[in-house]
């Protein structure tokens, strides 16, 4: 028996009671994961991007180990539900327009301390004040560095489009501006290098694409590591008091992590390994997440039918974004039908040994995007769920 084939013997045991769809996190893979994570992170402590797991039973579990401080979040509203639930540090990883929860951060010191927002422009702290409806507290403020590696004159950009600010000066002006300002305190430096973290550089297939990436990679690493060092030390001439500068992803944790100017690395998707985080050189993680759909019709030789599964990620559109038939490992779609919201078609000779009723195994493209499916996770340890615990969702809080 193969090891996939003894998860899903594992997997069909512990949830033989439980009627698919059905999602699981095994213990097992994400507690070793998140080990991963730590020895990635050299000494430096991880800070958990809640995007990626919106459990919050999860993140308390992973938050108890060590090697792991505070929630890179990503709304302003799931920030106070976090900080209100009792989680004491809270990175706000996006700008927010949200009034009403800034008029409820201004007003309430425990909310106030827990949590810290994330600007790019003076903007930003102008609708801050416009909401503070009363609110007298001091807001926690983080600047965000644009990570893009610029090539040939500026002509080719690689990277994310989020910050506009790249230049240790544009960092600078801002702190004093920040600084100038009352009801603020600058307390923070984030810069996420999506282009790596979040890019596998080891594509099936496709030997050239994959090398082509790598040697992106490391001139991006290489560039931003020096950009990075001289905005911070910028920024320190002016807020010497900065508590934090993050940076890093599942990706990149390593590579991060050695650069003396961070303190602290933020990952999420390295604890449940989604599809979208196989290729990689850089490190090797366990599929923890996992969803199942029932098999509901045999249309023929080598095909069933599975109610529902078309689950798409975030993203550019492409086959990348679908989730992907893990166990009994051999299905594939219907290039016809593909995933879809109703019923899926799934082809390939493991289908004759299938039964209707039983599942299939499913991995998601993204990490926490599968929990806005479900209402809740069943943890499996060994070939048994010991417990059941809520989504996001499945606490009523919907955030995006």
């Amino acid at each position: 028996m193969t090891p996939r084939a003894a998860d899903r013997a594992r997997y069909d045991r512990a949830t033989a009671d439980l009627d698919a769809p059905v999602a699981i996190v095994d213990l097992e893979a994400f507690d070793a994961n998140a080990d991963d994570l730590v020895r990635r992170a050299g000494g430096k402590p991880v800070r958990v991007a809640s995007k990626s797991v919106r459990c919050r039973a999860l993140l308390e579990r992973v938050l108890a180990r060590e090697g792991f401080a505070g929630i890179m979040s990503f709304t302003l509203d799931e920030s106070l539900w976090l900080a209100r639930a009792g989680f004491e540090d809270v990175l706000l990883a996006y700008p927010s327009a949200d009034r009403a929860a800034f008029g409820a951060l201004a007003a309430d010191p425990k909310l106030a301390a827990a949590v810290t927002v994330m600007i790019d422009d003076p903007a930003q702290l102008d609708l801050v004040d416009q909401a503070r409806a009363g609110g007298t507290e001091e807001i926690r403020v983080c600047l965000e560095l644009d990570t893009s590696l610029r090539m040939l004159g500026g002509r080719v950009r690689v990277g994310a489009l989020r910050s506009p600010l790249r230049e240790p000066a544009q960092l600078a002006e801002l702190a004093r501006s920040v600084a100038r300002r009352p009801g603020f305190r600058l307390v923070g430096l984030m810069a996420y290098e999506g282009h790596v973290a979040g890019v596998g550089d080891a594509v099936a297939g496709r030997p050239l694409r994959s090398r082509a990436i790598r040697l992106m990679q490391a001139a991006a690493r290489k560039e931003l590591a020096a950009r990075r060092a001289a905005v911070v030390r910028a920024v320190r001439a002016v807020a010497p008091d900065l508590e934090f500068v993050n940076g890093g992803g599942t990706g990149s944790v390593q590579h991060t992590a050695a650069e003396e100017a961070v303190t602290e690395i933020a990952a999420g998707s390295g604890l449940y390994v989604p599809r979208l985080f196989d290729n990689y050189t850089s490190f090797t993680g366990r599929p923890a997440a996992l969803f199942a759909q029932p098999v509901v019709r045999r249309p023929g030789v080598g095909v069933v039918t599975v109610l529902g599964g078309g689950y798409p990620a975030s993203g550019a559109a492409g086959p990348d974004r679908l989730p992907v038939p893990y166990l009994p490992e051999g299905l594939c779609y219907d290039p016809q039908e593909g995933p879809g919201e109703v019923q899926t078609p799934l082809l390939g000779s493991p289908a004759d040994d299938l039964l209707i009723g039983d599942k299939v195994w499913f991995r998601h493209a993204k990490a926490g995007e599968l929990c806005e499916r479900f209402d809740s996770l069943h943890l499996v340890e060994g070939d048994r769920i010991t417990a059941t615990v809520p989504t996001y969702r499945g606490e009523g809080r919907t955030f995006l």
